[in-house]
């Protein structure tokens, strides 16, 4: 339940939001492109964060779902409920074939093979014209609709792709309160120990890798349907090292740390256009001391913070309520010898 209140708080606030700022098309149009990224983080999180196993290749499952939905939908004339479902399938499919060979390699031997697995998925989105629409991608992407209710507007994007988010984030609270999540921290922890266990640590990552690649092909077909169009250029490999940056930025092993991460990288840069020449420059900069003085991520640090000032203010407490025996180990106190004035030479 303790957990729950942070879903609580953040289903308010993305209720709250389009209320405090009606008619914001920069919030709107922005906050929908996070609550995507968030999607993808969040998910990529699971993998990361609390399994431990490092991805460079993320994109291309977020590719993979754009483009399944996109092909079906505009060359094929499928509905595109049922596109989104065989992307899906495609993706979890996609990922549990490379995740067996793949998740048997450990530490930047693993990075080096999903970043591969990355690369090849955007060389075929290019090369494959006849499929993909190669460099120029595909257009005319129908909208989802919704019982007749066509989500063809901004507003209406951003209540689909928050209920999303907030579904995301739910299965992966219950999933880390579950015995699957225990195994998972533990095969973080040593995947050795996790073994000694009992516990079938491939089968374990695998499924964690399976459901992250699912998540990010959920976000792809949302994407492909809210932009009306798809290229390769949105799935490369700086489309993947963002992610991570946005997990690690935001805490390992923090489900609203992966958002706050997601949030901050998909707004910032927008904030720092102003600065026109010196934009990139600037955000690097940012970037770079947030982990200097916070390594843990941003939710990390802010967890310190807030257990800090509790140990704090519990000292401050405990002095309030023993004075005479803080004061009695100075001055004698009432229990012991009075303290004896200094006999001036």
């Amino acid at each position: 339940m303790k957990r729950l209140r942070g879903w609580w708080l953040l289903a308010a606030l993305l209720a709250a939001l389009p209320l405090i700022f009606p008619g914001n098309y920069y919030l709107i149009v922005v906050g929908a492109s996070a609550g995507l990224f968030a999607i993808l983080a969040v998910g990529l999180n699971l993998l990361m964060g609390y399994a431990g196993q490092i991805s460079l290749g993320h994109a291309a499952f977020f590719g993979l779902g754009a483009y399944a939905s996109a092909i079906l939908t505009s060359r094929h004339g499928w509905n595109p409920w049922l596109a989104l479902g065989a992307g899906l399938v495609v993706t979890g499919l996609i990922a549990y074939l490379i995740a067996r060979p793949v998740l048997r390699l450990k530490g930047h031997y693993l990075a080096m093979a999903t970043l591969g697995f990355g690369i090849i998925v955007h060389i075929l989105l290019v090369q494959t014209g006849s499929l993909t629409g190669g460099p120029d991608g595909i257009g005319g992407i129908p909208p989802l609709s919704l019982c007749g209710w066509a989500i063809d507007t901004d507003g209406r994007w951003y209540a689909v792709i928050a209920a999303t988010l907030l579904l995301v984030v739910l299965l992966a609270l219950n999933l880390m309160d579950s015995r699957t999540g225990r195994a998972l921290r533990a095969l973080h922890g040593s995947e050795v120990a996790a073994g000694l266990m009992g516990i079938d640590t491939a089968a374990a990552k695998t499924s964690i890798f399976v459901l992250a690649a699912l998540t990010a092909g959920l976000a792809g077909s949302l994407f492909a349907h809210q932009q009306a169009f798809v290229s390769p250029d949105s799935f490369n490999f700086f489309v993947s090292i963002e992610l991570v940056t946005m997990v690690v930025l935001g805490g390992m092993a923090s489900t609203y740390g992966a958002i706050l991460g997601a949030v901050i990288l998909t707004f910032l840069p927008e904030l720092l256009v102003v600065f026109e020449d010196y934009e990139v420059l600037i955000f690097g900069a940012i970037l770079m001391l947030i982990m200097i003085f916070l390594p843990q991520g941003i939710a990390g640090g802010l967890r310190g913070l807030w257990q800090s000032g509790r140990r704090f203010r519990s000292r401050q407490g405990k002095v309030a309520t023993h004075p005479a025996s803080v004061g009695g180990h100075a001055n004698g106190g009432a229990d012991g010898p009075p303290a004896t004035p200094s006999t001036p030479p």
